[in-house]
């Protein structure tokens, strides 16, 4: 599996980290926002017992007196809080358009071992699809079985981690972020890459956890086969999904086939077309998915885009690329789709 992601932008080392300002003496709130604030850091956190870490980037034109949105990050198997936030262009447009940005770190083989981070989502810690078969050809797949999931996993298919539950901790982490900086609760977003992409679906997939988010934006990322359900919000959630013709990790399929697809990296795995999951967030969204999808404009050259919405609300995006993100052009158009996801 080759799920450790290739930037297409050098990184820089960030500032190092710093403890969050002390205000403890200040009472009461402003606009209804905390008066404790974080700086940008580093920062531990217990969730049931199990010691999980985040990277906090707060923009330079932060006002703690004025609601801010959120951004979510979650790396790929086997990365960190540096996968985002050591990308300059991710912290440049975030400060030019006053994103808080978040980037927590997922779980390896066995606490406090670290090593292959992961997140876990439906069909990748038991290793089955949604139809209760294998998500992988076993015999033809590396077994990445994590030792906690020892009872949990039916298959050598299994691989990733079985320590906590992400999405719960996800929830607390935007609760602890509101009590420590002016969210604006109303513009919560998530964003993931390859693993972290496909944990972005079970974001927007599970009512736990669906109300909390505005928008997905899944980077290469998209969930095992047979795990179509639309998103567990009224009306819908807005979604922009890009993906990479030429990926042989997570292949997005042909466009109008919604067929499930195969990996060919020298694994085996299977994953739920580009195609199939954005038919069916279209359709939550109220959108005619019986006419082809239409041809999106977005003024980026490197990447095409369908939607079958009008507004452009649930977005199909493919690039010539392979297993990557390409920060350069695709975090703006994150931005941008995030600016005007309603």
């Amino acid at each position: 599996m080759t799920l450790l992601l290739l930037f297409a932008c050098q990184s820089t080392p960030t500032d190092p980290p710093s403890e969050p300002e002390d205000t403890s003496e200040d009472s009461g709130e402003v606009s209804g926002c905390p008066t404790s604030t974080w700086n940008s850091g580093r920062f531990e956190m217990d969730h049931g017992g199990v010691e999980r870490s985040f990277r906090v980037h707060v923009p330079a034109s932060y006002d703690p007196s004025t609601p801010t949105p959120l951004v979510l990050l979650f790396h790929g198997w086997g990365g960190d809080d540096t996968e985002f936030l050591d990308a300059p262009v991710v912290t440049a447009e975030a400060d030019q358009r006053g994103y808080v940005l978040i980037a927590p770190v997922g779980l390896g083989s066995d606490q406090p071992d670290s090593s292959w981070n992961s997140w876990s989502f439906r069909g990748s810690t038991t290793g089955l699809d949604g139809d209760g078969d294998a998500i992988c050809d076993d015999a033809a797949t590396t077994d990445y079985s994590y030792p906690s999931c020892e009872g949990v996993a039916e298959n050598g298919c299994s691989w990733t981690h079985c320590q906590d539950d992400d999405v719960d901790f996800v929830l607390e982490l935007v609760e602890l972020a509101k009590e420590n900086l002016c969210i604006d609760a109303e513009r919560v977003f998530a964003v993931g890459g390859s693993n972290g992409g496909m944990f972005s679906w079970e974001i927007g997939q599970n009512p736990a956890s669906a109300g909390t988010f505005r928008a997905i934006a899944p980077l290469i990322g998209l969930p095992h086969r047979g795990y179509v359900d639309p998103p567990a919000r009224d009306g819908g959630m807005p979604v922009l999904l890009v993906t990479g013709k030429a990926d042989r990790t997570v292949p997005p399929g042909e466009w109008e086939d919604p067929s499930h697809t195969t990996t060919t990296d020298g694994d085996v795995y299977y994953y739920t077309g580009a195609t199939a999951i954005t038919q069916v967030w279209a359709e939550a969204r109220g959108c005619d998915t019986t006419r082809p999808a239409a041809v999106v404009d977005l003024g980026v050259s490197e990447v095409e885009c369908r939607s079958t919405c009008e507004d452009g609300a649930v977005l199909d995006c493919r690039s010539e690329m392979g297993h990557t993100y390409q920060l350069g052009w695709s975090w703006p158009l994150v931005l941008d789709f995030f600016d005007s996801a309603t």
